[in-house]
């Protein structure tokens, strides 16, 4: 076949698809997933409910599914007493699709998205895809966010969007309020200037992902949604729901920040079954939050126990925990690999990320770290870090 010379845009030469690896391995604690498949119960009631979407499957789907948003709405008032209306919610598949319904709508050619590092690592494929420019400031040693250099960075570069996440991934690092409201206040008058002149807002985004895994008196940013329009807090049913498989993503806001998101939209983007599915989940949010507790209790030992073995583990407020540091982090990723278990290589130099997973499965993990720091001892704990 002839070699042909496809019109590439510029920007994407060389880049490869966003991807951790997928292996068939007993243990896998690499890409912050429920370690719990949904019970005999749940299974059933997302059966059934798919099987009657199924029935209507030769018409669309509603494009603007206020079922689902009513739903999620409702749960966000029990789980973090956010009192939201439906047309405060949006939702995709993903919350990836969420983010990039964002940049659509409030980013583009010209414009600057803001980000804090190290941070989830699809930021910036967000703004490429969007040829929005990315703009980094990196955190403090111990991950938090400098709110004043933030502050004067937004002032000097008026991003049209900033995104944060609390907590953080791969940090685990939780985001206070105060710094919160700091930075909306930033924020404020120091977006873009407007077609006519005019200045507008920077907005907001936290990005919360792994908030039902924030530990108790951690509050999260829906409490400032009423007085602050240009914030919007996403969410995902993928972690804490055991749900990474439905794909499903949402975001609280203002009403008519989730207006601009409505434009920008593909038609019909959420299937009748992913809406079908979703709303069954929700159904069982109270048996699903209840796995939220074991996995807190875990992660808090896996710290402690980390911390024993003379590494840095970092206080998570997610699934996870970021720790480390290695001369040669993968070494010891390849060791717990050959061992049956994968992690994650992501975030500073030096340090591994592993998911929490169920009391059989991070038995397994220690039982492969020690195996492998017999061998390959780590480097001594950062002195700037908490041992």
């Amino acid at each position: 076949m002839p070699v042909s010379s496809l019109p590439i845009r510029p920007g994407l030469e060389g880049e490869t698809p966003y991807g951790a690896p997928e292996l068939d391995v007993p243990v896998r604690l690499n890409v912050n997933e429920s370690p719990y498949a949904p019970s005999g119960a749940i299974i059933a009631d997302i059966a059934d409910a798919v099987a009657r979407a199924a029935s209507g499957l030769n018409r669309y789907p509603d494009r603007d599914f206020p079922a689902l948003r009513q739903a999620l709405a409702d749960y966000l008032a029990v789980e973090s007493s956010a009192r939201l209306g439906a047309d405060q919610i949006w939702a995709a598949n993903g919350s990836n699709e969420v983010m990039l319904h964002l940049l659509q709508a409030f980013g583009g050619p010209g414009r600057a998205c803001l980000s804090l590092t190290p941070t989830y690592s699809m930021y910036p494929e967000y703004a490429r895809d969007t040829l929005t420019e990315y703009v980094t400031i990196p955190r403090r040693e111990d991950f938090t966010i400098d709110v004043d250099a933030t502050a004067a960075v937004i002032a000097e570069r008026q991003p049209a969007v900033l995104i944060t996440a609390s907590p953080n991934n791969p940090t685990g690092t939780a985001l206070p309020l105060a710094a919160a409201r700091a930075l909306l206040e930033a924020a404020r008058g120091n977006g873009p200037t407007a077609a006519d002149g005019s200045p507008t807002d920077c907005v907001v985004v936290i990005d919360e992902a792994y908030a039902e895994f924030r530990r108790p008196g951690v509050p999260s940013a829906l409490e400032l949604l009423e007085s602050n329009p240009h914030l919007a807090v996403s969410r995902t049913m993928s972690k804490a729901f055991g749900a990474a498989g439905l794909r499903l993503g949402y975001l609280a806001a203002s009403r008519e920040l989730v207006d601009m998101l409505r434009v920008v939209r593909l038609p019909y983007h959420l299937s009748a079954i992913t809406q079908a599915a979703a709303l069954a989940a929700l159904a069982h949010r109270e048996e699903l939050m209840g796995q939220v507790a074991s996995l807190r209790e875990e992660r808090d030992c896996l710290v402690a126990w980390l911390r024993s073995q003379g590494l840095t583990a970092h206080e998570s407020d997610a699934n996870f925990v970021l720790f480390g540091p290695f001369a040669d982090r993968h070494r010891v990723w390849q060791d717990l690999l050959d061992d049956g278990v994968l992690i994650r290589v992501v975030g500073p130099e030096g340090f591994l990320r592993a998911s929490v997973g169920t009391p059989e499965e991070m038995a397994a993990f220690r039982a492969a770290l020690t195996k492998a720091l017999s061998g390959a001892r780590a480097v001594g704990p950062d002195p700037q870090e908490p041992a």
